[in-house]
């Protein structure tokens, strides 16, 4: 399919739809189905980490480290890695493949654009079934047809679909067991993180957490919680401050304090008056962690809609007066009853779009000082700070007047030249913001505020594309970006599946030589030890492994691998198309194998601007590689 997209119009972009009119897609089963397999067990799922022959999580882990144990691909030999097969996703859907594959029992479950499947041979990379949504032609996708990932539980592997929907396969012939409709695509909701899975360890009932994706259209966004045997909701969560949830089927009350509204006044009393609570963003779009010790789902939060900073705040009011809770953010669920138990807020009242939703990776470190074991959680925003938190000091925070500690320990920059804000104040946790970088208002009669430069832009210092945590270095590796923008503001009323921003702008490089940066950080110091400048934007995630390497891709093909201490490029593969999906590695019959997703797209060239320009000559492609080093290389 051909597609005729204006880069420079926000409604172009947002309504994907346009791509994608008169597709009309259907399930279907391409190849005899494999026989049956062994199952996958909640017990198979908390080992994921420690297992390699198995990858049964987005993240590798319910902690989201993205390491892998195995060795025997290593900085020493890591040269000698060559193809062992290709396949190719077929046809003319094609566009951004972002996902992360599954690997269970020799079979490998990939997603890929267009909300599709495919189960292949992880030895031979035949295909053994393939699965098709059937979407309707007014799908609106903000930030191109991707999906991230699926789940695997029992005799079942799950996806999200670009119609709002969730999909349960079982895993053996990728026929349909049970769909799920959650919300309305016409208004812009829609899925396309990895959906994850979860056992209550208060009840012991199994769970299927996963998120809505929709900001830019101005959704309200929930987390839900499902029966993975039925479907069957099992509550639902808004991240919207006043909006009410689910348990059971029944009304499960409003999310946040009524008593410390952060939000303009109406909200609580669901009076109208306020436009923009109604449709307040905050979707969690991305993948959810764990924290099995404490029974908390740990989950980023999107950004408020609109943009428009000004039109969530009362007329005449200061923005940083009111914080448009529960947004841009990570926040904290109760698996047991769905409450929000607590919330760090990492951009208040966000006015540059710089969300939320990246990963939030648990690990443990000795503090230093005291020598006392600190159980934190790690994330690294588009917002461009790097921050440490405390995940078992669980604060539900209201706005600025409430007086609470926060779990906030450190809060780094990780990309250079942050003009939003100078740093994070660790009593409060509140940023220390630099007068003049939120984009002013329109004045009265003109239809756009003043432009401002901010830096980083509203695609971020990192956006979804997930970083990865070594327990050996004790360094993160996160895929990031040094890029700019103008911002300005514009007027906004809301109407139902179009584009709610009330913001323009331009995307510009930061710096001459290079947009991309893998960098790598001490989280005890902020210090950044080493880094790797790539020419196009970095928007594939990150994996570490025992044998001392980093994997990832890069916009221009290649997949690379990097020296885990001092960032040294050791080996590097042109896949043919541009990579914007996760590296994995597992073992089959004691040797280890690297597999990545190929193919261009994403939020990029749709939204980048003069950035969009110079990826261009990027060839579309769709394809899954795996990389081994042969026998005859190995005795060598």
């Amino acid at each position: 399919m051909k597609y005729n997209i204006n880069r420079n119009s926000k409604i172009s972009r947002l309504a994907l739809s346009a791509g994608v009119a008169g597709l009309m897609l259907t399930a279907a089963v391409a190849s005899p189905a494999l026989a049956e397999g062994k199952k996958v067990s909640w017990d198979d799922i908390v080992n994921d980490a420690k297992t390699p022959g198995d990858i049964l999580t987005y993240g590798l882990g319910l902690k989201a480290q993205r390491h892998s144990a195995l060795s025997q691909i290593n900085k020493k030999n890591v040269a000698k890695m060559r193809p062992k097969w290709s396949f190719s996703f077929g046809d003319e859907k094609q566009r951004g493949q972002e996902g992360q594959a599954i690997v269970h029992d020799g079979v490998i479950y990939m997603t890929a654009s267009y909300s599709r499947m495919f189960a292949l041979d992880a030895k031979t990379g035949k295909k053994l079934w393939q699965y098709t949504a059937r979407l309707p032609e007014d799908i609106r996708p903000c930030c191109d047809v991707v999906n991230r990932g699926a789940a695997i539980y029992g005799d079942k592997v799950y996806m999200g679909l670009l119609d709002a929907s969730i999909v349960a396969l079982n895993k053996d012939t990728g026929k349909v067991v049970w769909k799920k409709k959650f919300d309305d695509h016409t208004a812009g909701y829609t899925m396309t993180g990895a959906p994850f899975i979860i056992k209550d360890q208060k009840t012991g009932k199994m769970m299927l957490i996963h998120g809505t994706s929709g900001d830019e259209f101005g959704v309200v966004g929930k987390l839900y919680a499902r029966d993975p045997e039925t479907g069957e909701e099992l509550w639902m969560r808004p991240f919207v401050e006043g909006h009410k949830g689910r348990i059971a089927g029944k009304d499960a009350g409003p999310t946040g304090d009524p008593k410390a509204p952060s939000w303009p006044d109406g909200a609580y009393k669901n009076t109208g008056k306020v436009e923009s609570w109604s449709h307040g963003g905050g979707a969690p779009w991305q993948t959810a962690s764990f924290d099995i010790e404490t029974n908390t789902i740990i989950i980023g939060a999107g950004n408020p809609a609109p943009w428009n900073t000004w039109k969530r705040t009362p007329k005449g009011g200061d923005p940083k007066e009111w914080d448009s809770l529960y947004t841009s953010g990570q926040a904290y669920v109760d698996p047991t009853t769905g409450e929000m138990v607590g919330f760090y807020q990492h951009t208040p009242n966000d006015a540059w779009d710089f969300s939320g939703n990246n990963e939030i990776i648990l690990f443990e470190y000795k503090d230093p000082k005291t020598g006392k074991l600190v159980k934190a959680g790690a994330h690294a925003d588009r917002n461009g700070f790097f921050f440490v938190t405390d995940r078992t000091k669980l604060t539900k925070r209201g706005d600025k007047k409430i007086n609470k500690p926060t779990s906030l320990l450190a809060a780094y920059p990780f990309v250079p030249d942050i003009s939003w804000a100078k740093g994070f104040d660790l009593k409060t946790g509140r940023p220390i913001e630099v007068e003049g970088q939120r984009p002013p208002p329109p004045a009265p009669g003109e239809k756009r505020g003043k432009v401002i430069k901010v830096t980083p832009n509203f695609l971020g210092g990192k956006n979804w594309n997930p970083m990865s945590y070594s327990p050996e270095t004790g360094l993160f590796y996160i895929p990031s970006n040094d890029w700019s923008e103008d911002y300005w503001t514009e007027n906004i009323t809301y109407k139902k599946g179009a584009a709610y921003l009330g913001q323009g702008f331009r995307i510009h490089k930061q710096f001459d030589d290079h947009i991309g940066v893998l960098r790598a950080m001490d989280p005890l110091t902020g210090k950044i030890v080493w880094e790797a400048k790539e020419k196009l934007p970095l928007w594939a995630g990150t994996l570490t492994t025992k044998g001392g390497l980093v994997f990832t891709g890069t916009s221009d093909g290649y997949l690379k691998a990097f020296d885990a201490e001092n960032g040294k490029e050791l080996w590097k593969f042109q896949t043919g198309s541009g990579v914007v999906s996760i590296p994995v590695t597992w073992e089959i019959d004691g040797k280890q194998y690297v597999g990545i997703g190929s193919g261009y797209g994403g939020a990029v060239p749709l939204w980048g601007g003069d950035i969009a320009d110079l990826t261009k000559p990027i060839s579309q492609g769709g394809s899954f590689w795996v990389f081994e080093i042969p026998k005859e290389l190995a005795s060598n």
